[in-house]
């Protein structure tokens, strides 16, 4: 089903659940509803949008599913945009969280993304001294819940980055690894392009004067936003070892083709003393000089041996060979 969970919540207890109908949302003072749904259908949408007034824009953008992370308000309430991140596989899956926030109701969206907020539930259902404050709080801990599922994402990144790069000083790439250096890199780089309006999100609503958030609440985002910072600060440091991962690599294969095209160099030098030799003795003319000399062949295996050998210990002692 869609809806996930529904429940009111005054003075920072749960005191029941609130339905999906005019009447089960119906709250008393100083009651607020937390309402979460994952992929809702229009139908069941559409008794929130009429319930607590939701501008239509906002949900324009709700349905759509296809937004970057933003804070938006209309009138007295807030609409925040939120991209989740998480490791599937070797690709980094994305998803969004709509969040509608008003003076008495929290409306969760979650479109695309499998970490429910069950756990968050609980854990701010946890803390009532805190829970109380109301909707904004709980805006606090939804944001707070995306951003913490980063750090899992850049710790096994930094240690695939550190193992192709520690793999590159040891061995030459193969080409599966060179693609999946590639492949690596795109993701961070895509990562990286949701950190800075995250970042932006955090920042307003800490720093500015915004409905439905308290004075008081204000400073709890300065610490999300501080998260998504270091973030992109360990994000930037992996992009610039995988460049590093590249160019080293690169220059090794150009060293080792520089070494490979020294031997080759080594042995043609070789072999083109007797080559010579025998290819100048080897043409039909009969006034040659030494040509019916008794001497005249070993003399001219001994001149290609000594010459040969020669070059040999050059090249060696050059590092050529």
């Amino acid at each position: 089903m869609p809806l996930v969970a529904s429940y009111i919540y005054k003075d920072g207890r749960r005191v029941r659940a609130g339905a999906l109908t005019p009447k089960g949302l119906a709250l008393r003072p100083g009651e607020f509803v937390w309402v979460g749904l994952h992929d809702p259908t229009d139908a069941e949408f559409d008794i929130l949008v009429k319930r607590f007034h939701l501008h239509p824009l906002a949900v324009e953008d709700a349905l759509s599913a296809h937004q970057m992370p933003k804070v938006e308000i209309y009138g007295r309430e807030l609409f925040v945009v939120a991209r989740t991140a998480e490791k599937v596989d070797d690709h980094i899956s994305y998803g969004e969280t709509h969040v509608f926030v008003g003076t008495d109701h929290v409306i969760t969206i979650r479109h695309g993304s499998n970490r429910a907020h069950t756990a968050l539930r609980a854990q701010l259902e946890a803390a009532p001294d805190r829970l109380k404050a109301g909707p904004d709080f709980v805006l606090h801990g939804v944001l707070d819940f995306i951003v913490d599922a980063y750090v899992p994402i850049v710790d096994g990144a930094e240690d695939s980055v550190l193992e192709m790069e520690q793999r590159a000083l040891e061995a030459f790439l193969s080409r599966a690894e060179i693609r999946r250096l590639f492949t690596l890199r795109r993701e961070l780089l895509k990562f990286r392009r949701i950190l800075g309006p995250m970042e932006e999100v955090a920042g307003r609503l800490q720093s500015q004067d915004m409905p439905c958030i308290d004075a008081d609440i204000r400073p709890y985002f300065r610490d999300i936003a501080d998260h998504v910072r270091r973030v992109n600060s360990r994000l930037n440091g992996l992009t610039e070892i995988l460049t590093s991962v590249f160019e080293v690599a690169n220059l090794l294969e150009q060293q080792r083709q520089g070494v490979i095209t020294r031997k080759l160099a080594s042995w043609a030098a070789l072999l083109a003393v007797p080559t010579a030799i025998a290819g100048i003795y080897g043409m039909n003319f009969d006034f040659m000089p030494e040509l019916h000399w008794r001497y005249g062949y070993p003399l001219a295996m001994g001149v290609i041996a000594v010459v040969c050998l020669g070059l040999y210990i050059t090249f060696k002692r050059t590092k050529w060979l």
